[in-house]
């Protein structure tokens, strides 16, 4: 199946979508309101993806980075796991350890959510600004699987450096690529 371009019809500076999904990894419930007054990243990913398997250190790096750097992180599989098993909450769990997410990594069985942030692909990022006012929707940078461009995260990082600053994002969005959400 060829790449996906995200849809991306959620504006810049929309209210974040409220929600509250099970973390795979704890079990607890979480959401966009347990990181209020900080800036929020909200990435659709998926274990299976070769498209988010070939940023999974980076991904790993930025989790590790939120608390210690003061914006919140949550990483959300809605892809249909009956159809796709090894996008499960139990896959999930595993996947978060083995790659070292230091973040929730959140089920969303319903594709509620999905659907509500218009998600199309995995990965797909929105980051969100202290006000959890949408900031950024785009790319991790300009790497993908076979192009031999390094994985750096530099377009996403930008952008969370600009909300930390209080700052808009500047210069062009480019959207996220990678395989389609597994829909219902």
């Amino acid at each position: 199946m060829p790449p996906l371009e995200s849809t991306q019809k959620l504006a810049i500076g929309s209210p974040c979508p409220t929600f509250t999904l099970p973390d795979a990894v704890s079990g607890r419930p979480c959401g966009p309101a347990d990181f209020a007054g900080k800036p929020l990243v909200v990435a659709f990913i998926c274990n299976h993806c070769p498209f988010v398997k070939h940023i999974r250190t980076e991904l790993a790096r930025l989790s590790q980075e939120a608390a210690a750097r003061g914006y919140g992180c949550l990483f959300i599989s809605a892809n249909d796991a009956a159809k796709y098993p090894a996008d499960g909450p139990d896959a999930m769990q595993a996947e978060a350890a083995e790659a070292g997410y230091a973040t929730p990594y959140l089920y969303d069985e319903s594709q509620d959510v999905a659907r509500a942030f218009d998600a199309a692909c995995t990965p797909d990022f929105f980051v969100f600004d202290r006000a959890h006012r949408l900031a950024y929707a785009g790319e991790l940078d300009d790497s993908r699987p076979n192009n031999g461009k390094p994985v750096t995260g530099a377009s996403l990082r930008a952008a969370i450096d600009a909300v930390l600053a209080g700052m808009p994002v500047a210069g062009v969005q480019r959207k996220s690529i990678g395989c389609s959400i597994k829909w219902k």
